[in-house]
């Protein structure tokens, strides 16, 4: 049989309607054996939308059109962008996975199941990159970064044995060497077989391991080719943009002046027990951007929740203008609670799905600022619109908008507080090129704009970093090394920083192996 006909999965004439609007118009998509088919496109392309469709599943409320066609038996495995919402919050990973490895080994005698089973667990494991596999299996999904989050369900996809995985945004979150690694993992995914379809905004990704490229726009097909054809000789003006040069806005001018912000010794354990996290002294001045980088669950993310006093399990000290903050953000005052906010990673579980996101951002402007509904509802809207929210996005449920619109708007509802400490966690991770060099150019302008605004971000991406003027780099929970932002990038002088700068150097040929 020719591959022009072995499909896995056959897309014809996709067109999925919410409230009279296509979200996907006229998408046809051909998923072959041990080929990756990537889509590619901006924030609330349609790209999410068409890869759920694969598995039979649509937004609610959606009319339908079309056809799906799955060939053969076998399920499709998901890997979605947010790997939270399908993790059970009160089980273990270990519990999860081993629901899963038991049914594979359910026809092998009795005696033999548990070892098997344990067997496929700690290859699935490591076929997704996850080391230290005993003391994550006892961890709960919230215990764990967005990117080891996001591993264990493709540990889950590979437990399954999928004939198609659908992957969403698998390197969301993840800094360059784990990304490399879940290149390649997937690059051997595909090579048994299987058929890979990638949603992604990550360009050097797509060219490392798509076969076929497919670029949406407005939920139709624009272009598609194979990637280098598309990279080198675009011939519509989205694809053009989209491989546009991807580099961060401008290194912002030095800050002076106190600590807005200051952290001394500082260490964050889990569960009473493991520490995850030691930085000794850290401080934020106003005005200033610091990037904090490392590995995904290097404790990027624990540091901030810190901050924000969403992580109270710890010792040490954080001061707001010299005075102690509590540990926890419910021993806040009010005022304290606007100065520092938090930008989440996984924007889409920090809203409530019931509410129209408007009335969510407007509200923390009521809540924190005492402004009364009316006023607040025009500052959301204002807002919103400059991070390129327009009110009728803005006025529908979550559920409407896609990962990178509800990140645009979760920062709107931030700066509604008008904070002197902004915390950004991983908050350009799930954009495409475009919207993400857009998000940074804004971030770029409130620095200069708005006097005193000081700026954690946490990132994964050298890139990103470069926005900063310090950096802060974090490997397995420890603050290794932290300076100028040009300094660290050029002349790192810790061993892991320096592994850091080589493979993001080598960013465009990501998935490849260190010379």
């Amino acid at each position: 049989m020719s591959r022009e006909t072995d499909a896995v999965v056959e897309v014809r004439g996709l067109r999925v309607e919410i409230d009279g609007r296509a979200i996907v118009d006229g998408v046809d998509l051909r998923a072959l054996p041990g080929r990756v088919t990537a889509l590619v496109g901006a924030s609330g392309s349609g790209k999410t939308t068409t890869g759920l469709a694969l598995l039979g599943e649509h937004p609610p409320g959606a009319r339908v059109t079309g056809e799906v066609r799955r060939t053969g038996d076998g399920p499709v495995g998901y890997v979605p962008q947010h790997p939270a919402a399908v993790l059970n919050p009160v089980r273990r990973v270990g519990a999860l996975l081993y629901d899963i490895a038991r049914l594979q080994v359910r026809r092998l005698p009795r005696a033999e199941r548990r070892t098997a089973a344990r067997e496929r667990v700690l290859r699935a494991l490591s076929d997704a990159q996850l080391p230290d596999a005993e003391a994550l299996l006892r961890r709960y999904p919230h215990q764990l970064s967005g990117g080891q989050q996001q591993r264990v369900v493709l540990a889950q996809a590979l437990l399954l044995g999928a004939r198609v995985i659908v992957a969403d945004e698998p390197t969301t979150g993840q800094d360059a060497l784990t990304k490399s690694r879940v290149v390649e993992q997937l690059a051997a995914v595909a090579a048994r077989g299987v058929a890979l379809v990638l949603l992604s905004h990550d360009l050097d990704v797509v060219r490392a391991l798509a076969d076929e490229v497919l670029v949406l726009r407005a939920g139709r097909v624009v272009e598609s080719g194979p990637v280098e054809r598309l990279r080198t000789a675009p011939r519509h003006p989205w694809t053009r943009r989209l491989f546009d040069e991807r580099r961060a806005a401008p290194e912002e001018p030095a800050a002076a002046g106190p600590a807005v912000l200051e952290v001394r010794g500082l260490t964050a354990v889990h569960g009473r027990r493991t520490v995850v996290l030691r930085a000794p002294h850290l401080a934020l001045r106003p005005g200033e951007c610091l990037a904090v980088v490392g590995r995904s669950g290097s404790g990027k993310t624990t540091l901030a929740r810190c901050l924000a006093g969403l992580h109270r399990d710890h010792d040490g000290e954080i001061l707001l203008d010299g005075t102690r903050l509590a540990r926890s953000l419910r021993d806040r005052s009010r005022a304290q609670l606007a100065a520092v906010q938090y930008v989440f990673q996984d924007a889409r579980a920090a809203f409530d799905e019931h509410r129209p996101v408007l009335h969510q951002v407007a509200r923390t402007a009521v809540r924190l600022r005492g402004i009364g509904d009316r006023a607040a509802a025009d500052e959301a809207t204002a807002a919103l619109d400059r991070l390129g929210l327009p009110a009728d996005l803005a006025r529908r449920r979550p559920g409407a908008l896609s990962g990178g619109e509800l990140q645009r708007a979760a920062l709107a509802r931030a700066l509604l507080a008008r904070p002197r400490v902004l915390i950004c966690d991983e908050i350009t991770s799930g954009l495409d090129p475009v919207t993400r060099r857009g998000i940074l150019r804004l971030l770029a302008g409130l620095l200069r704009e708005r006097d005193g605004l000081s700026l954690v971000l946490v990132t994964h991406d050298l890139d990103t970093a470069r926005l900063a003027g310090r950096i802060a780099v974090l490997d397995a929970g420890e603050l290794v090394e932290q300076g100028p932002a040009h300094r660290v990038l050029t002349e790192p002088r810790h061993p892991f920083t320096v592994s850091l700068t080589r493979t993001g150097a080598r960013s465009g040929s990501v998935g490849h192996p260190p010379p």
